[in-house]
């Protein structure tokens, strides 16, 4: 079973808008312009998830790991 292989930050703003959806219906409590702020990048949406929910940075890293691993799957 091979890992599933995450997109580089370039592809992922350049498909982003794609994926708003998506991670509106993961993070409800985000914004749409949140969400457009962080343009895909995963450092900055794990920073807004952990603001917005108050979970710890690894919880935060760990769900958007999730979410990007879906994307690609």
């Amino acid at each position: 079973m091979s890992k599933p292989i995450i997109p580089s930050a370039d592809e992922m703003k350049g498909s982003w808008k794609r994926h708003l959806g998506a991670a509106k219906v993961a993070w409800a409590e985000l914004t749409e312009d949140e969400l457009l702020r962080v343009e895909g990048r995963q450092d900055k949406l794990a920073g807004a998830i952990q603001e917005r929910y108050a979970v710890t940075r690894d919880e935060a890293d760990r769900q958007v790991k999730d979410f990007f691993a879906k994307l690609t799957s």
